[in-house]
């Protein structure tokens, strides 16, 4: 049912409570149940929507992503398996006091989702579900790579792992460490933990993707004559010549001084912002030759 609304499948409003949720399934779950359609493709093609909606905002998690993204991009996200993940379909039948949860799931979905599907469900291996961890990284770090350190709670204990920072990570980007979430069942392979980046701020520059902005003052008389300034860089400062009459908010480009792409080498470029200082006070000379520049026509 992906690109549907699951708030209209289950008939509730978007600010509906959990037990509000609870509810509206429960009624529609009992109304197109197998067994009491049996035969009737659209009952069946309903029972799996509610199924699918209820599995997504019965879970906080799961809910949140759907209201921040939307259908459409939460669906680009999230696999089939992966709405089903924990998901309990046997053990939410139960409690309804009806049965055949895992034969339903079965025949409807195809069975245990190869990344552990319905908790409770399906008696082969299943792989054990992802961890996620956020992990801080400086702005120099995030542009040059690095190591970190970092500390997790796997299977109920604490563990550290010394982990490979790339250069160019970002804001968002999702590091993936195969094999280090939770223990699979029955012999399944274990789950992932992911490492999403959260990069500091940087006291000189910002960053727009590979691009770095910096920000440089210049008197009026240089912008007016023009002035060779020394800029920094991720490496080492460099010169550059600012021409006579630049005006201000002028970004001059230095090629290559950026930052490098994830997994390329290929880097963004430095953009130089020049400003203009004017100052908030004159002394009597600097007023008179202020005052002579304007007779001049400056």
């Amino acid at each position: 049912m992906a690109q549907k609304d699951y708030y209209e499948a289950l008939g509730v409003a978007k600010d509906a409570s959990a037990d509000d949720i609870k509810k509206a399934f429960r009624k529609l779950a009992v109304k197109y149940h197998p067994d009491r359609n049996q035969g009737d493709t659209a009952a069946e093609e309903k029972f799996k929507e509610i199924n699918e909606a209820y599995a997504v905002l019965s879970d906080p998690d799961k809910r949140k992503k759907y209201d921040t993204f939307g259908s459409s991009d939460f669906h680009q996200q999230y696999s089939q398996e992966d709405i089903f993940r924990n998901f309990d379909f046997s053990g939410t039948f139960k409690d309804m006091g009806m049965g055949g949860g895992e034969d339903i799931f079965s025949r409807l979905f195809g069975g245990a989702f190869g990344r552990g599907g319905g908790r409770g469900f399906g008696k082969g291996p299943r792989q054990g579900g992802d961890l996620s961890l956020t992990v801080d990284v400086g702005f120099r770090d995030a542009a040059t790579g690095g190591e970190r350190l970092v500390a997790f709670r796997r299977n109920g204990q604490r563990e550290e792992l010394k982990v490979k920072i790339p250069a160019g990570v970002d804001n968002g980007s999702r590091i993936r460490i195969a094999g280090k979430g939770s223990d699979g069942e029955n012999g399944g392979p274990n789950g992932d933990l992911y490492l999403d980046i959260r990069v500091a701020n940087d006291p000189v520059f910002t960053r727009d993707g590979g691009d770095l902005f910096v920000e440089r003052t210049i008197r009026f008389s240089e912008a007016c004559l023009g002035v060779s300034l020394e800029v920094p860089t991720l490496e080492e400062p460099k010169r550059i010549k600012v021409p006579a009459g630049i005006q201000p908010g002028t970004k001059i480009r230095l090629k290559g001084c950026g930052i490098k792409s994830l997994g390329s080498n290929a880097k963004g470029d430095l953009y130089v912002k020049i400003s203009v200082h004017v100052p908030e006070g004159l002394n009597s000379s600097q007023k008179k030759l202020v005052e002579e520049l304007a007779r001049a026509g400056l």
